[in-house]
């Protein structure tokens, strides 16, 4: 008998995987979505930050040695009685500011929550003029740069040389305050009414028949 030896047949190679072209109707993916969402984020950080510095930057530039070398010394009680009030103001600038954020809600109404926000800017608007104080007493972090403009009168090593006890007053005050508020807002929420709704079930009205209520029923002897 005679052996045929037939070879076994290749499997046929698998075919390309399915590409999916993109639909006119159909959405973008996320991925590009996110990647312009990023990029545009990218590009506003710098200029936002920018923005957000400048005012702290003029105020240090033009105000900040005759703030702290005129207009504190003069302020009843001295530049440390100033620092402590400067302390003061921080806590309660920044409620200010966050409590009508608090408020938001773009869902139940727009128009609302943008009044909202135009009520905070006043507190904003405050916080920047209390760090703009405080900003000029902020040494340079180099002991290098230390010059003649930061020991000049008013200067931000002036001013720790002549009220080197002026971060703690400040530190204090700001604690003090602090503390002060909460207890106060602590206060006032527990005074406020509730408006929960009650879950007991109101009396059922009288009917007609029975003017008391208890229809059907007989008073006790």
């Amino acid at each position: 008998m005679s052996r045929t030896s037939a070879k076994p047949k290749r499997r046929k190679a698998a075919g390309p995987a399915l590409r999916y072209e993109h639909r006119p109707g159909r959405p973008l993916s996320r991925r590009v979505k996110t990647s312009v969402g990023d990029r545009l984020f990218g590009c506003l950080v710098l200029p936002g930050f920018v923005a957000l510095l400048m005012p702290l930057v003029l105020f240090d530039m033009y105000w900040g040695h005759e703030l702290w070398g005129d207009f504190a010394p003069a302020w009843p009680g001295g530049a440390y009685a100033f620092a402590g009030t400067v302390g003061a103001l921080v806590p309660v600038v920044f409620f200010a500011w966050v409590a009508p954020l608090t408020r938001l809600n773009w869902k139940r109404s727009k128009r609302r929550s943008l009044a909202w926000v135009a009520a905070s800017l006043p507190g904003l608007g405050a916080c920047y003029l209390v760090a703009g104080v405080i900003a000029t007493t902020v040494r340079p972090k180099r002991r290098r740069n230390w010059g003649a403009d930061c020991y000049s009168h008013g200067g931000p090593c002036w001013v720790h040389v002549h009220y080197p006890w002026l971060w703690a007053v400040g530190l204090v005050a700001t604690l003090v305050a602090a503390a002060l508020l909460i207890i106060l807002l602590v206060k006032l929420r527990r005074e406020a009414p509730s408006t929960e709704p009650s879950t007991s079930e109101p009396a059922a009205a009288p009917t007609p028949r029975s003017p008391t209520g208890i229809a059907g029923r007989r008073p006790p002897a």
